[in-house]
């Protein structure tokens, strides 16, 4: 009932591609059956191999959405190795800030919320720290699973969640008590009212979205083929402001990929300069 033949792996391996660009690779049926076996029951199948067959024969879309979304589900975390925050804060903020009063940047894959609410919070604090001339931040949070939009949309976290990446003195100046009985926290309005989330999938057209001073895109492209990690990065050049920056993860690279940045080597971390027409 749990098994996966490697015929039906390999046709829903390529499924998987054609949908939303994830290359699952050799030998990946226990991150398939981790992610999808919950679903059995849920969708009365009689085996995963039903069930893969079923998502792939488009036959129930509401199947084939959430075997999707399971499969492009990923963990997050608040502040992600910190340098790209404190980069927005020290050099792309003051930066931008010289050219334009308010500044769009865009969270791609998205996740859960806590990377497009870390970036607000910390538009927040370089705001907080300024006596005048506030800087007015728009951000944008996209992803693909329509679970995951939800969350981000509803902005509350359980403890577990909070707990990672999160110091205590943010937890306080940007949280407070949901209403279920103390076990989740929701993040203050003040955070919310700077972000808004919808559903895209990074191998369609980012035309709707309009452009962008900043694009996160992170730890994300790890997992597209060289062909579709240069169609979107070519794409996010398009989607960018003239002297607009892309933040990659930080094992990420542009090397063979794209011609459209200029590397900017910080301390720490690098990030990526559109370049000048």
């Amino acid at each position: 009932m749990r098994t996966l033949s490697d015929d039906i792996y390999k046709q829903f391996a390529k499924f998987l591609e054609v949908q939303c660009g994830i290359v699952l690779g050799d030998n990946k049926q226990y991150l398939v059956k981790s992610r999808l076996i919950p679903l059995i029951a849920e969708f009365k199948q009689e085996s995963l191999a039903e069930l893969i067959q079923q998502a792939m024969s488009n036959r129930n879309r509401q199947l084939r959405t959430m075997v999707i979304d399971a499969m492009t589900t990923n963990e997050t975390l608040w502040f992600r190795d910190r340098y790209p925050f404190e980069l927005l804060a020290t050099k792309l903020f003051p930066e931008l800030q010289e050219k334009k009063k308010s500044i769009k940047i865009w969270s791609a894959a998205s996740s859960s919320g806590q990377e497009a609410y870390s970036i607000g919070m910390t538009a927040l604090e370089y705001n907080a720290a300024k006596s005048a001339n506030n800087l007015n931040v728009q951000i944008i949070g996209t992803d693909i699973s329509d679970s995951m939009l939800a969350q981000c949309k509803a902005g509350e976290y359980d403890i577990l969640a909070l707990s990672r990446g999160l110091s205590e003195a943010r937890k306080r100046q940007f949280f407070v008590a949901a209403n279920d009985g103390g076990s989740k926290m929701q993040i203050k309005p003040e955070v919310k009212k700077l972000t808004s989330f919808r559903s895209l999938n990074l191998l369609d057209s980012y035309g709707s979205l309009g452009k962008f001073d900043v694009i996160f895109c992170r730890n994300v492209l790890i997992y597209f083929s060289n062909t579709v990690k240069s169609k979107i990065l070519n794409q996010f050049a398009s989607a960018l402001n003239p002297g607009g920056y892309l933040i990659l993860g930080a094992s990420e690279s542009l090397s063979g990929l794209t011609e459209e940045f200029d590397m900017v080597r910080c301390n720490p971390g690098i990030i990526y300069k559109l370049k000048s027409k």
